[in-house]
Protein backbone atom coordinates (compact mmCIF):
# COMPACT_ATOMS: atom_id res chain seq x y z
CA UNK A 1 0.00 0.00 0.00
CA UNK A 2 1.49 3.60 -1.17
CA UNK A 3 1.44 6.45 1.63
CA UNK A 4 0.24 9.54 0.39
CA UNK A 5 2.11 12.52 0.60
CA UNK A 6 0.57 14.97 2.80
CA UNK A 7 -0.28 18.21 1.58
CA UNK A 8 0.03 21.26 4.26
CA UNK A 9 -3.81 23.34 4.16
CA UNK A 10 -3.94 27.08 4.13
CA UNK A 11 -6.02 28.83 6.40
CA UNK A 12 -6.90 32.01 7.21
CA UNK A 13 -4.58 32.03 10.28
CA UNK A 14 -1.88 31.22 7.87
CA UNK A 15 0.94 33.49 7.63
CA UNK A 16 1.86 33.18 4.09
CA UNK A 17 0.57 35.17 1.42
CA UNK A 18 -2.54 34.39 0.40
CA UNK A 19 -2.98 34.57 -3.83
CA UNK A 20 -6.56 33.28 -3.93
CA UNK A 21 -8.60 36.19 -4.07
CA UNK A 22 -8.49 38.95 -6.85
CA UNK A 23 -7.02 41.24 -4.56
CA UNK A 24 -3.74 39.23 -4.16
CA UNK A 25 -1.47 40.57 -1.54
CA UNK A 26 0.43 43.54 -3.36
CA UNK A 27 -2.47 46.26 -2.72
CA UNK A 28 -2.93 46.02 -6.76
CA UNK A 29 -5.02 44.54 -9.16
CA UNK A 30 -5.73 44.69 -13.04
CA UNK A 31 -7.84 47.31 -13.98
CA UNK A 32 -10.16 44.79 -15.85
CA UNK A 33 -10.65 43.09 -12.77
CA UNK A 34 -11.02 45.47 -10.78
CA UNK A 35 -13.99 47.36 -12.75
CA UNK A 36 -15.64 43.82 -12.89
CA UNK A 37 -15.28 43.65 -8.79
CA UNK A 38 -16.74 47.41 -8.45
CA UNK A 39 -19.66 46.69 -10.91
CA UNK A 40 -18.94 49.15 -13.24
CA UNK A 41 -18.98 45.96 -15.77
CA UNK A 42 -21.51 42.88 -15.98
CA UNK A 43 -18.82 40.73 -16.86
CA UNK A 44 -14.64 40.77 -17.08
CA UNK A 45 -15.03 40.01 -20.84
CA UNK A 46 -16.93 43.43 -21.04
CA UNK A 47 -14.12 45.28 -18.63
CA UNK A 48 -11.33 44.61 -21.28
CA UNK A 49 -13.27 45.31 -24.20
CA UNK A 50 -13.70 48.59 -22.78
CA UNK A 51 -10.32 48.77 -21.23
CA UNK A 52 -9.49 47.99 -25.30
CA UNK A 53 -11.33 50.19 -27.13
CA UNK A 54 -10.33 53.13 -24.77
CA UNK A 55 -12.93 53.85 -22.61
CA UNK A 56 -11.04 53.55 -19.60
CA UNK A 57 -8.25 55.63 -19.07
CA UNK A 58 -5.97 55.86 -15.57
CA UNK A 59 -4.73 59.06 -14.35
CA UNK A 60 -5.52 60.43 -18.12
CA UNK A 61 -3.46 57.74 -20.29
CA UNK A 62 -4.88 55.11 -21.95
CA UNK A 63 -4.52 51.91 -21.01
CA UNK A 64 -4.08 47.64 -21.09
CA UNK A 65 -6.28 45.68 -19.44
CA UNK A 66 -3.60 44.02 -18.23
CA UNK A 67 -2.11 47.21 -16.29
CA UNK A 68 -2.52 47.42 -12.43
CA UNK A 69 -4.45 49.72 -10.28
CA UNK A 70 -3.72 50.35 -7.02
CA UNK A 71 -5.27 52.60 -4.32
CA UNK A 72 -5.02 56.30 -5.15
CA UNK A 73 -5.34 56.07 -9.03
CA UNK A 74 -7.71 58.31 -10.85
CA UNK A 75 -10.23 56.27 -13.66
CA UNK A 76 -12.14 57.81 -16.30
CA UNK A 77 -14.98 55.53 -17.40
CA UNK A 78 -17.10 55.76 -20.23
CA UNK A 79 -20.07 52.94 -20.19
CA UNK A 80 -23.03 53.65 -22.54
CA UNK A 81 -23.30 57.56 -22.81
CA UNK A 82 -22.21 57.73 -18.91
CA UNK A 83 -18.75 59.30 -18.14
CA UNK A 84 -17.36 58.25 -14.72
CA UNK A 85 -14.38 59.80 -12.92
CA UNK A 86 -13.61 57.94 -9.76
CA UNK A 87 -10.69 57.45 -7.17
CA UNK A 88 -9.75 53.86 -5.91
CA UNK A 89 -9.95 53.79 -2.47
CA UNK A 90 -9.05 50.61 -2.35
CA UNK A 91 -9.04 46.63 -3.62
CA UNK A 92 -11.99 44.39 -3.38
CA UNK A 93 -11.34 41.12 -2.45
CA UNK A 94 -13.94 39.63 -4.56
CA UNK A 95 -16.89 40.66 -6.64
CA UNK A 96 -19.49 41.56 -4.06
CA UNK A 97 -22.91 43.16 -3.66
CA UNK A 98 -23.32 47.37 -5.49
CA UNK A 99 -22.50 48.10 -1.19
CA UNK A 100 -19.68 46.81 -0.54
CA UNK A 101 -18.12 47.48 -3.89
CA UNK A 102 -18.90 51.24 -3.72
CA UNK A 103 -16.86 51.10 -0.39
CA UNK A 104 -13.68 50.93 -2.92
CA UNK A 105 -13.90 54.08 -4.97
CA UNK A 106 -15.12 57.58 -4.79
CA UNK A 107 -16.67 59.55 -7.47
CA UNK A 108 -15.44 63.05 -8.13
CA UNK A 109 -18.26 65.46 -7.04
CA UNK A 110 -17.70 66.97 -10.99
CA UNK A 111 -18.62 63.82 -12.36
CA UNK A 112 -22.18 63.23 -10.19
CA UNK A 113 -22.75 66.75 -10.97
CA UNK A 114 -22.41 65.97 -14.60
CA UNK A 115 -24.11 62.98 -14.46
CA UNK A 116 -26.97 64.17 -12.72
CA UNK A 117 -27.23 67.01 -15.19
CA UNK A 118 -27.16 64.69 -18.08
CA UNK A 119 -30.03 62.41 -16.61
CA UNK A 120 -32.34 65.70 -15.74
CA UNK A 121 -31.76 66.95 -19.38
CA UNK A 122 -32.48 62.97 -20.29
CA UNK A 123 -35.55 63.40 -18.00
CA UNK A 124 -37.27 67.34 -19.53
CA UNK A 125 -36.42 66.68 -22.89
CA UNK A 126 -39.32 64.37 -24.62
CA UNK A 127 -39.33 61.41 -26.33
CA UNK A 128 -37.03 60.47 -29.04
CA UNK A 129 -39.30 60.17 -32.17
CA UNK A 130 -38.52 56.79 -33.98
CA UNK A 131 -39.03 58.07 -37.39
CA UNK A 132 -42.79 58.68 -39.36
CA UNK A 133 -45.69 59.41 -36.77
CA UNK A 134 -47.88 56.66 -36.99
CA UNK A 135 -51.85 57.59 -37.68
CA UNK A 136 -52.70 58.49 -33.88
CA UNK A 137 -49.61 60.23 -33.39
CA UNK A 138 -49.77 61.93 -36.55
CA UNK A 139 -53.87 63.63 -35.38
CA UNK A 140 -52.42 63.93 -31.85
CA UNK A 141 -49.41 66.51 -33.91
CA UNK A 142 -52.14 67.79 -36.20
CA UNK A 143 -54.53 68.60 -32.84
CA UNK A 144 -51.80 70.48 -31.13
CA UNK A 145 -50.59 72.54 -34.53
CA UNK A 146 -54.18 73.73 -35.37
CA UNK A 147 -54.57 74.82 -31.64
CA UNK A 148 -57.38 72.09 -30.68
CA UNK A 149 -55.29 70.90 -28.19
CA UNK A 150 -57.16 67.68 -27.01
CA UNK A 151 -60.62 68.65 -28.37
CA UNK A 152 -61.88 66.00 -30.64
CA UNK A 153 -64.21 67.19 -33.98
CA UNK A 154 -67.05 66.53 -31.92
CA UNK A 155 -66.50 68.85 -29.45
CA UNK A 156 -65.19 72.13 -31.99
CA UNK A 157 -67.58 75.04 -30.96
CA UNK A 158 -67.51 76.24 -34.22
Amino acid sequence: MAHRRQVPSRHAGDDEDDDGGPGGGDGSLRVDKWLWCTRFFKTRGLAQEAVDGGHVQLNGDRIKASRQVKPGDRLQIVRDRERFVVDVVSIPERRGPAPEARKHYAETPESEAARAAVREFNRLSGPVSNGRPDKRERRDLMRVFKGRNGLSDDDDPG
